[in-house]
């Protein structure tokens, strides 16, 4: 346990020296947020709208933290050599916004050429921020949270199970639990803060200064992170893809970075762990009638607190070692 606090403090000061690098050269697009500042007064000094801040960022509410990272739109000034795609690269955007914010019909440049460089879009529909992996890392990076995290929850949706995803309505899988926790369970919005899908993408829904809702109980909630696996994992139903898998203990790896978690039946439970009645927690000694299976029990080796402790901590560990290793 030692070490893994070494190598998270290691972690952080190698993030912050980073940042402040960044933050130092006068072409980054990466902009840290200041005190007093708001959407519309960033937007107004880079020459964008509020939206576009918003699309660009993942960003689920107007509130700003001193800290933050946003993308931002810049002028940038060709030089001898640069490319489209090696520009696209550099700053976070792409050829094809680049082309149609300037207005350009071929992907010549000539040095001196003034540019002006949108960053990429995030794929958003309502309250739902789409993302990879990878995409994922970033965005937890740059945004900071009001709220104390000390719990993950690990959770399988039972319904909707493999079956019913195609391999492209995330969004209207997301939609469609939205509705039945809006509707039928009286909650204000969608349950559950994350989504993994059986292709390996991930949804950011519930907002993360918002506790996550459900059956699992306040205690659990309330310093919760709720993670919903599409997918019925008790055995003989769905077996789990190895992108999902991968996914499960990538994004499980970086918020335990994010809120200085180490890996336990403490700082990770799965919701079989949850007496329903009482919202307490009762470990492998609930009744079946009074627990339920999830997060299923061929969840990585089972649904207990051994097959935690024995199958899915060390990867989440070993995870974090690599993310540690990475920057």
């Amino acid at each position: 346990m030692k070490n893994i606090f070494i190598l998270f403090f290691l972690y952080l000061v190698s993030i912050n020296f980073n940042v402040v690098q960044a933050e130092a050269s006068d072409s980054t697009n990466l902009y840290s947020v200041q005190a007093g500042d708001t959407l519309v007064k960033i937007a107004k000094k880079f020459n964008t709208t509020v939206k576009e801040l918003k699309i660009a960022n993942g960003l689920q509410t107007n509130s700003l933290f001193v800290g933050q990272k946003l993308w931002v739109p810049i002028i940038y000034q060709v030089k001898a050599g640069d490319t489209l795609d090696n520009i696209a690269s550099a700053y976070h955007s792409t050829v094809e916004l680049i082309k149609a914010a300037n207005n350009l019909s071929t992907n010549i440049l000539y040095e001196g050429q003034k540019l002006k460089i949108p960053p990429k879009k995030m794929l958003i529909k309502g309250n739902h921020i789409l993302m990879t992996k990878e995409e994922f890392k970033e965005w937890l990076s740059h945004h900071k949270f009001k709220r104390k995290i000390r719990l993950i929850q690990q959770h399988h949706t039972w319904t909707p199970s493999y079956k019913h995803f195609n391999g492209t309505n995330h969004f209207a899988l997301l939609k469609g639990m939205e509705n039945f926790h809006v509707k039928e369970k009286g909650w204000k919005m969608i349950a559950q803060n994350i989504t993994t899908f059986p292709d390996g993408k991930i949804a950011v829904s519930r907002p993360f200064d918002i506790p996550p809702e459900g059956s699992i109980g306040w205690k659990a909630n309330h310093a919760g992170i709720m993670i919903e696996n599409i997918g019925n994992f008790d055995k003989g139903f769905d077996v789990m893809t190895k992108e999902q898998k991968e996914t499960i203990v990538y994004i499980t790896a970086l918020l335990c970075l994010k809120f200085g978690l180490t890996p336990s039946i403490d700082t990770i439970t799965y919701h079989h762990w949850w007496d329903l009645r009482t919202g307490e927690r009762v470990l492998d000694n609930g009744k079946s009638f009074a627990v339920k299976t999830c997060p299923g029990t061929a969840f990585f080796g089972g649904n207990t607190t051994k097959s935690a402790t024995k199958y899915f901590y060390p990867l989440v560990k070993d995870q974090i070692k690599k993310i540690m290793n990475e920057q």
